[in-house]
């Protein structure tokens, strides 16, 4: 849906400013809170999920048909769950780490320059564009459906990682990623462990993990 367009732009803006909180640059070669990756990586990953956009859409579309957006999280994204040592997830964090080589500037002008060109992009792909990464087939909006995800999620790793409130997200953005999760927790361990997780502390299960 276009509103997932509209929820991309604003969550891409509230990851950029992150990127340049001052916060961010002084601990750039400390740990982050995530096994593996320093801060430098974690702010290149979030980037990163910013800057993948353009160059999804600059390639031409796949001619293949696309999962749904539910099927993508429980049949395709292979990281969900896997050792921290596997291949995919090694090539996941190099990625962050090449995105942050030139430095904190570098990356968040990097990632605001993106920002700028990117409403007038959108508004002009039609409703039915599909976008490929690696296996991944997916309806552009399905896709920034992810990308809003990984922003919220990777935005409070990166601003726990260096001692800074994590940024409020637009509401409709946390609804929309909250309404994924709880859906995607459901599948994983039953719509019971959700709703008592929800509602009955004394029934609640150690976790509901969804990713």
């Amino acid at each position: 849906m276009a509103l997932y367009r509209e929820l991309f732009l604003d969550v891409a803006v509230s990851a950029a400013a992150l990127l340049r909180d001052p916060a961010v640059a002084a601990s750039w070669d400390a740990d982050s809170a995530l096994a593996h990756l320093r801060v430098s990586g974690l702010a290149g990953h979030l980037g990163w999920q910013v800057t993948i956009v353009p160059v999804l859409l600059d390639e031409s579309p796949p001619d293949r048909k696309p999962f749904s957006l539910f099927e993508h999280y429980t049949t395709q994204a292979g990281w969900i769950g896997a050792p921290l040592d596997t291949d995919l997830n090694r090539i996941i964090r190099q990625i962050g780490d090449d995105m942050a080589a030139d430095g904190p500037v570098a990356l968040a002008d990097r990632v605001d320059s993106v920002i700028r060109d990117l409403p007038g992009r959108l508004a002009a792909e039609p409703a039915e564009r599909l976008v490929s990464l690696a296996s991944m087939v997916l309806t552009l909006d399905d896709f920034l459906a992810t990308r809003i995800l990984e922003i919220a999620v990777h935005s409070d790793d990166l601003a726990v990682s260096v001692d800074v409130p994590t940024p409020a997200l637009p509401a409709p953005a946390t609804d929309a990623v909250l309404a994924l999760l709880t859906r995607l927790a459901a599948h994983r361990h039953g719509p019971m462990a959700v709703l008592r997780a929800f509602s009955r502390a004394e029934r609640a299960p150690t976790t509901i993990t969804a990713i």
